[in-house]
């Protein structure tokens, strides 16, 4: 029997060996096809796209590059005209800049040659203007090695309708390196470009160059291993606000080929790319995003249904809001806290929106997905609150985050010759003397201190705006005073330890008659706690 065993296990193995190679490709591809499908589950990852064929793709390829005069320059192989000669490496016609009409939807037509000087017999590729326009920057390979591109930079003839002089091929070119992709900064200030130069950490790496004064660049930085992968990064592009940094990448998290990937630029570093959603990314290739505005703009991709090899599209971002919001509320007793100022940061501590806390203690910002916040408060009589927070969705929704504050503690400090419990002020409703629930945490400080000076003796003073008759007001503070001085009784102090006296408007603490402000008034509405014993 075990022979018989041994025999079939033999028998068995000869087969699988004499597959061989075909089954080892069959397990490699049903592995690949298991990972692609699990990377397909990326979702729409907080943008919601909408992509429209531009109006203007052929059956060449067409890669959008800049605008330049309200118009957009897109690279392509057509050639107007003539026969045009084939690069065996691409298998279609050396490359030309051409530009194009954008009609108020920002669809594309009439593709004219872009320029006479800048077009040649050669390939030209991506180029970016300076933020007047005069300076562009721009790549061009040779006939004999049109995979690699050199950085030129030209300056418009003054005066001049599209005259580019001073063509200048720029220092940081080195040999058998490829600089593409050229990205000037919104501000005019730095100069993003994909390269394979020596020390990248893929094929093609981001890099970024400072611009001097005279538009030569500085030493090319490598943006780094957080942006750069060991496959290919290419397109850098920013936002209208230089705030975040979109390129194309074949690593990190991808759907396939090349797809768009976005990093937030903070003071220091650049945060983890985030995958641009599979509303605009497929299993194909998707490159040269670049905004026209905050959420509209150009992409380039070869996905299928097309024209022909790489196509245009108009992308707009049906931006997702998202809010955040709760209550404000004192972290013992949780009692709501209104008209505490709130104030929305970002990560890096810019102030974003502020407001106050409605009557019922609530706040509400609008937020962005897959961002961190801070959130911080203040109010009189509580600690100043620093609440951390990050937006961990990628739909709209809204995020319920009550703020929690901690109360300062009392101070007793002579004013005005007067030895006084001093803390926030002690709120009432309009023309009403019973005490705000807001103001039970004030007086519970007041019984704190009673309770650890039990010799302690408190006279409590009610003070009002001079708006109304002089005898109404005399009255309400007296109400007022009472009303404080039954809430310290009722929560275990003894009467005799505690007086009250309303002074109605007869002691403003600014006395501003007929010319008070709301500001003014306010702080003439207030309850003092002077230590008589």
């Amino acid at each position: 029997m075990r022979t018989k065993l041994s025999f079939f296990i033999f028998l068995i193995s000869n087969i699988l060996l004499s597959q061989g190679t075909s089954n080892l490709i069959a397990s490699n591809n049903f592995s690949f096809n298991n990972s692609r499908l699990s990377s397909n589950t990326i979702d729409a990852n907080g943008f919601q796209f909408e992509l429209l064929d531009a109006g203007v793709n052929t059956k060449y390829s067409e890669i959008g590059s800049g605008f330049f005069r309200n118009k957009l320059i897109m690279v392509s192989s057509k050639k107007l005209g003539g026969l045009a000669k084939l690069d065996p490496n691409t298998n279609e016609a050396y490359k030309d800049l051409f530009c194009l009409d954008i009609d108020k939807n920002g669809s594309l037509s009439l593709p004219l040659l872009f320029s006479r000087i800048l077009n040649t017999q050669d390939s030209e590729d991506q180029l970016t203007f300076s933020p007047d326009q005069k300076t562009v920057y721009y790549t061009r390979s040779s006939k004999e090695n049109s995979m690699e591109y050199k950085l030129y930079k030209a300056v418009l003839e003054e005066d001049s309708h599209g005259n580019w002089i001073n063509e200048e091929l720029l220092s940081i070119n080195k040999a058998n390196v490829s600089i593409e992709n050229p990205f000037m900064s919104p501000k005019g200030d730095k100069l993003y470009f994909s390269s394979n130069m020596p020390g990248s950490i893929g094929g093609y790496d981001i890099y970024v160059s400072n611009i001097n004064t005279d538009g030569s660049l500085s030493t090319p930085e490598n943006l780094g291993n957080i942006i750069n992968t060991a496959s290919d990064e290419k397109y850098p592009s920013l936002s209208i606000d230089s705030k975040y940094l979109y390129f194309s990448s074949k690593g990190h998290n991808s759907i396939g080929g090349f797809d768009l990937f976005t990093s937030k630029i903070l003071s220091n570093r650049y945060k983890t790319p985030r995958n641009m959603g599979n509303t605009i990314n497929t299993k194909y290739d998707e490159v040269a995003y670049f905004l026209a505005a905050k959420n509209k703009g150009y992409v380039s991709s070869n996905r299928p249904n097309g024209k022909g090899g790489f196509d245009i599209y108009t992308a707009t971002n049906d931006e997702i809001i998202q809010t955040v919001k709760g209550k404000v509320l004192d972290l013992e007793t949780k009692i709501k806290l209104p008209n505490t100022l709130v104030v929305l940061k970002d990560e890096e501590g810019n102030e974003i929106s502020r407001q106050l806390t409605k009557e019922d203690a609530t706040y509400s910002f609008n937020v962005i997905p897959f961002e961190s916040y801070s959130i911080t408060t203040q109010k009189e009589g509580f600690k100043e609150g620093d609440f951390k927070f990050t937006t961990t969705r990628g739909y709209e929704t809204s995020y319920i985050k009550d703020l929690e504050l901690l109360t300062t503690e009392p101070v007793i400090a002579k004013v005005e010759d007067e030895l006084r419990i001093v803390l926030e002020n002690i709120y009432f409703d309009f023309n009403k003397w019973n005490v705000k629930e807001e103001s039970f945490i004030s007086l519970n400080k007041i019984i704190k201190v009673l309770k650890e000076h039990p010799e302690m003796k408190l006279a409590i003073n009610a003070h009002t705006d001079n708006k109304g008759r002089d005898s109404y007001n005399l009255n309400l503070s007296n109400k007022r005073a009472a009303s404080a001085v039954t809430y310290l009784i009722n929560n275990g102090i003894d009467k005799n330890r505690l007086q009250s006296k309303g002074y109605g408007e007869t002691k403003p603490k600014i006395d501003c008659k007929n010319a008070c402000t709301e500001e003014n008034l306010q702080a003439n509405r207030r309850v003092e706690f002077v230590i008589i014993e």
